[in-house]
């Protein structure tokens, strides 16, 4: 299926969508198809909890004005569950209308109903998405026949490339490697966001397909790089994308010790943010709203995060001085090279 949306040939959004492709060759490092320090980004929204589209779009060029290499939205991180479809769709219509072209713009279309999936995938690409981050379907606890079947309609429902979402411990659901094999085969397949906590299933799907493995865990982005991951879709990166980034942009370079400095340094706040008791949306919001950048209250049923641990969080995330991140000129957003 070909997207509506048709920019002249010397838009950077043409370029952008061509280097995404379906890959036709073998890449480089299981490429980066996505870039490589990609944010799942928070959906901003007002003191009375409307979709605040301007504060997006500022967020938005924030984050890639901070060396992020692509932008999620909608996923877990985006409070997928309790914004509208026509958030959805205007909210990917801002970001990408914000991104200029400077980086893909992802759109979270996985749901727990294969039609209700394909239909927002199709209302994404039509907004103006470069690509789609679809979870396994959940609740309804599907064996990987269905799984895989499910899959596979969201991809041929249109032409952009698809990041799978590996993340049992929400939907109840694996994608198992076996099935991660199978569907490596697609041409519009292209990437896993890996939340499986599995190194070892990942590094037998990644050493036998051309997938790309983003990690969704924040203290995997070492790891998961090191043996050959893509890169991170992080939470973390809406308050600190330079010191995550700074973990990619020191292996690089050659300069593990100081790739490994660059990830402990940055534990604390992964723990305080994604491990202290509170969802990663809520101390997102917080951290952003303490910093003056948009966020925005969480949705009910969430809660926004009490004044005593914003606190806590802006004290551990000033600890992270410019000292703790390598010494590295970091490489310029890399856009992805077209396949042969």
């Amino acid at each position: 299926m070909t997207s509506p949306i048709t920019p002249g040939p010397t838009s950077p959004r043409t370029s952008l969508r061509a280097s995404l492709a379906p890959a036709t060759a073998p890449a480089v490092r299981t490429t980066a198809p996505f870039g490589r320090a990609l944010c799942a980004m928070v959906t901003p929204f007002t003191p009375d909890g409307a979709l605040d589209l301007p504060g997006a779009q500022r967020l938005a060029r924030h984050l890639l004005d901070e060396g992020c290499e692509g932008l999620v939205l909608s996923g877990t991180t985006g409070e997928s569950p309790t914004t509208t479809d026509e958030e959805k769709t205007r909210l990917v219509r801002a970001v990408s209308e914000a991104a200029e072209g400077r980086a893909p713009v992802l759109a979270g279309v996985g749901s727990a109903d294969t039609r209700h999936t394909v239909r927002l995938a199709q209302e994404a690409e039509q907004a103006g998405a470069d690509g789609l981050l679809v979870v396994s379907p959940y609740y309804s606890r599907p064996p990987q026949e269905a799984v895989e079947a499910h899959f596979r309609q969201v991809a041929d429902a249109t032409g952009l490339p698809l990041m799978m979402y590996d993340i049992p411990g929400r939907t109840g659901t694996r994608i198992a490697p076996e099935t991660l094999l199978r569907l490596a085969g697609h041409p519009r397949i292209r990437a896993v966001k890996d939340c499986a906590y599995d190194l070892l299933g990942s590094q037998l799907v990644m050493a036998e397909t051309e997938l790309a493995y983003y990690t969704g865990c924040e203290e995997f982005v070492l790891p998961l790089y090191a043996v050959g991951g893509a890169g991170y879709v992080s939470t973390v990166a809406n308050a600190a994308p330079r010191r995550l980034r700074a973990v990619l942009d020191a292996f690089d370079h050659g300069d593990t010790t100081t790739a490994a400095a660059a990830q402990r340094a940055a534990l604390p706040l992964i723990s305080l943010m994604m491990a202290g008791g509170l969802p990663g949306t809520v101390t997102a919001k917080a951290l952003l709203d303490a910093l003056g950048l948009p966020g925005g209250p969480p949705r009910a049923p969430l809660l926004p995060a009490d004044p005593a641990v914003t606190a806590e969080l802006l004290r551990t995330y000033e600890k992270l001085t410019p000292a703790d991140t390598p010494t590295h000129e970091p490489a310029p957003n890399p856009t992805p090279e077209p396949t042969a």
